[in-house]
């Protein structure tokens, strides 16, 4: 209650202040002109056209700006007789000559068409800026970026302004990995997300969106917001294409093209691609074992090394038709095939109290792994006119397979581990916007995502037999149904977005071995809000607020043990329940002439969050305790924080981007389990914690056209409940230069220049404190090259779907 009240009274605070600043600075004896601008041929709204306003028979500009995502401009002028240009590079300028303006005038719809002799000029136009900064989202372009020319989506993503993954592949958001992944506006079918996204190669997506504080057009899911990743899709006319190769050290080679044909009615569209990566490793675990008087009882040092070797194939083929000039239909399918090859190689030395070498024992684990994945995907769009009135339908299904198994060798061991994964997966959703008026806009919709996962895991001895201990079947159904409804409207310089969105959801999770059944129901609603102020044209001040939901998955639910160490092990936890999340977002947008500036504050308030622990089981392997790590429901977490995202291009051949976070986590909770001699334990996991994370990247333009970028990624340390983690850095570069007439790409990128992006951290735990570090990927060395067919290097892909709203299939925010 306390904080509704917080918010109402913000709210009236902040509308007294504007109303205030109207009579203040209204400019006197003005009027308005308003307007959209399309592309007349697929009536998408273009955004950031340029309108300009000039005396009568007079070149010299009095007046001017541009056009928001849905093409609408608002110019105010004193009464007068003016001419007016409208114009979008690459397209033909349109001009209204002596245009009689004595009131507010709104000119309508405005349609330009594209300019073939420039479409055909072997010229190089202005490059898009690799991150657009808006209003609700970050929006990473990732054609226009040498970084990651030859790598992966992992690659795109460590680029990408808010967002950062680890050496091991996690994705966080905000330094959290409470979040949603989607694919095209929908929620990734992959079980393994981290293997999934370091398989699928940069070159098949086109730019990534970054939302912080989704509306309830959104799913529920993700605590600390949704990252969606959008793939090619070509529109430009007749057959064009772009092929890519790339070899690095360690061992790589990749190989993809990405083709498109497109007529009047018909667009074609592919991506296939093969890569072989091979990743190599290192780690280390140092121990250090109390008796129970607090003296030293003896130390234990493991070194790791770890090679993985990473062979896969991915296709996605599509067919978009224009069935009418308001209907189109999409349908395409997304085929992936990987197989790999798992080196783990634990050596572990033991100490006496004193230091003395007493001993060595190994334990090797060799594994293969391999997985198939096949998603079928139709999209349906109507649109009723053009100013937004649309329809949505979209279908998708999919079966995924993930198959594992691994012979563990050592001084006093032997077992063979099998691992069989099927998930399939059918989403529906349908979605309905309808303008109300001038700057008001109604949306409503249903999604239905039915899932069904299966897996086998056994763990062998010698003779084959399964361990009833360590092996498992797991049965794991989610059935989720939800509306929404959203109301969106302006009034003046406000604009106004209230949501709420509705989700039933029923799970169950059944251990097949053992008759364990668990099922799951609840439902919730989830309201949103969102306030924003248009300060001028080139500023905005906005205020907002979301209810998010967190359901536990893949190995967090899984209670199969890893076995690839036997005295630090990782085992799920079936019985966890969902956290709930409060998320309240201050922003502040002001764009310059050369810099973009993008500054928030934001409070999340989550309860029953997740939270990994580290447990003594009271049991030993050669004396030394074995330790199991597990998520459960620690309780309450408040995370305040404070980000900006700053772009600057000082002259034409330098630009910067720069981004940081510093924030604040409390965590309340505590851990109470039996270990194996029947005694009670409880932890207490209460912790506060400061931390930062830092970005900046600077692309420049050598002499002799070549570009270089440089990146340097700073995580600062984190204390936690059991430990602390300590602060990593990495850099990163490349360089790139056209060549064949610029038809071509050579681009040579080193990852981690420093091989300095190594895992560290200290855990305290009773009778026990260990120092460990881990590094999933080493430094690397990547050289690709990329030749254009019928498409020049900056040529625009009109990607934004025709329903002139985003890939969820909803409209903009109002205004």
């Amino acid at each position: 209650m306390k904080k509704l009240k917080f918010a109402v009274i913000l709210v009236f605070l902040f509308t007294s202040f504007y109303n205030y600043a109207q009579q203040a600075l209204s400019p006197k004896n003005k009027v308005k002109v308003t307007g959209k601008v399309f592309e007349k041929v697929s009536k998408q709204p273009l955004e950031y056209a340029t309108i300009s306003i000039m005396s009568a028979n007079d070149t010299k500009v009095i007046a001017g700006g541009i056009t928001n995502p849905k093409g609408e401009f608002e110019v105010a002028v004193a009464p007068g007789i003016y001419d007016i240009k409208i114009e979008f590079i690459s397209f033909k300028a349109t001009e209204i000559k002596q245009q009689n303006i004595e009131s507010d005038t709104n000119l309508g719809a405005v349609n330009l068409s594209e300019d073939a002799a420039q479409l055909n000029e072997v010229v190089i136009r202005a490059e898009k800026s690799t991150v657009e900064i808006k209003l609700d989202k970050k929006v990473y372009n990732v054609g226009q970026d040498m970084m990651v020319k030859g790598g992966t989506v992992s690659d795109v993503l460590d680029n990408v302004p808010s967002v950062s993954v680890d050496t091991e592949g996690n994705v966080s958001l905000r330094g959290s990995d409470n979040i949603r992944i989607l694919i095209d506006g929908r929620p990734s079918n992959a079980i393994n997300m981290a293997e999934a996204l370091r398989q699928l190669p940069a070159d098949a997506i086109d730019k990534v969106e970054v939302i912080t504080n989704p509306s309830a057009r959104y799913d529920a899911e993700g605590g600390s917001g949704l990252i969606n990743i959008i793939l090619k899709k070509g529109k430009n006319q007749g057959f064009n294409g772009t092929f890519i190769a790339s070899t690095g050290i360690p061992e790589t080679y990749g190989l993809s093209a990405n083709l498109n044909y497109k007529t009047e009615k018909l667009n074609y569209f592919t991506t296939a691609g093969y890569n072989y990566r091979t990743n190599e490793g290192r780690g280390k675990t140092d121990s250090e074992y109390f008796n129970e008087d607090g003296t030293t009882k003896n130390f234990l040092d493991e070194d790791r090394d770890t090679k993985r070797i990473r062979d896969g194939f991915n296709a996605r083929a599509g067919l978009e038709w224009t069935i009418t000039p308001t209907t189109f239909w999409t349908n395409s399918i997304n085929y992936q095939n990987n197989t790999g090859e798992d080196r783990d190689l634990i050596n572990y030395n033991n100490y006496d109290a004193s230091r003395n070498f007493t001993g060595a024992t190994f334990r090797l684990n060799d594994g293969n792994t391999s997985s198939e994945n096949v998603e079928y995907s139709s999209n349906l769009i109507k649109n009723f006119n053009n100013e937004g009135h649309k329809l949505t339908a979209d279908l998708s299904i999919s079966r995924n397979t993930d198959d594992s198994n691994s012979l563990i060798t050592g001084t006093d061991d032997f077992n063979n581990t099998l691992n069989d994964q099927v998930q399939k997966q059918v989403q529906l959703q349908a979605d309905y916007v309808l303008p109300i008026g001038e700057g008001s806009q109604f949306e409503a919709g249903y999604k239905g995502n039915f899932a069904d996962l299966n897996n086998e895991y056994y763990v062998l001895d010698e003779n084959g037999i399964a361990l009833p201990n360590l092996s498992n079947t797991l049965e794991y159904k989610e059935n989720i149904n939800a509306i929404y409804t959203q109301y969106g409207f302006k009034v003046n310089k406000f604009s106004y977005l209230f949501g709420l969105r509705w989700e039933d959801t029923n799970i169950q999770v059944n251990l097949l071995d053992t008759n364990d059944f668990n099922t799951k129901k609840y439902n919730n609603l989830f309201p949103s809000a969102f306030v924003s102020y248009e300060i001028s044209d080139q500023s905005n001040f906005s205020v907002s607020y979301s209810k998010r939901l967190s359901r536990p998955r893949g190995r967090f639910m899984n209670p199969a043990v890893n076995y690839s160490s036997n005295i630090n092990i990782f085992q799920g936890n079936p019985d966890l329940d969902p956290s709930l999340t409060d998320k309240y977002d201050v922003g502040y947008l002001k764009r310059w002439e050369k810099v973009t500036f993008n500054t928030s504050a934001y409070y999340e308030d989550t309860k029953d969050v997740f939270s990994f622990v580290r447990s003594p089981t009271g049991e030993e392997v050669n004396g030394v305790p074995v330790i199991l790590s597990r998520p459960i429901n620690l309780g309450k977490e408040q995370k305040f924080g404070f980000e900006f995202t700053l772009n600057y291009t000082p002259f034409k051949w330098w630009r910067l981007n720069s981004n940081f976070n510093l924030y604040n986590v409390k965590t309340s909770g505590e851990n109470s389990y039996t270990n194996a001699n029947g005694e009670l334990v409880v932890q207490n996991l209460d912790n506060k914690a400061n931390t930062w994370f830092a970005r900046m990247s600077s692309k420049v333009t050598l002499p002799y056209k070549i570009d270089w970028q440089l990146t340097g990624v700073y995580n600062g340390e984190q204390k936690t409940a059991q430990g602390k983690n300590l602060g990593q850095f990495g850099m990163n570069t490349s360089f790139s230069k056209d060549i064949l007439k610029e038809q071509a790409t050579v681009a040579f990128n080193v990852s981690d220049i420093f091989n300095s992006r190594v895992m560290r951290s200290y855990t305290y735990l009773e009778n026990q404190t260990s120092y460990g570090e881990m590094q999933f990927r080493r430094r690397q060395f990547n050289l690709s090259f990329t030749y254009r067919f019928n498409k020049k290097k900056t040529d625009r892909d009109k990607n934004a779907p025709k329903n002139g709203g985003d890939e969820n299939g909803g409209g903009e925010f109002p205004g």
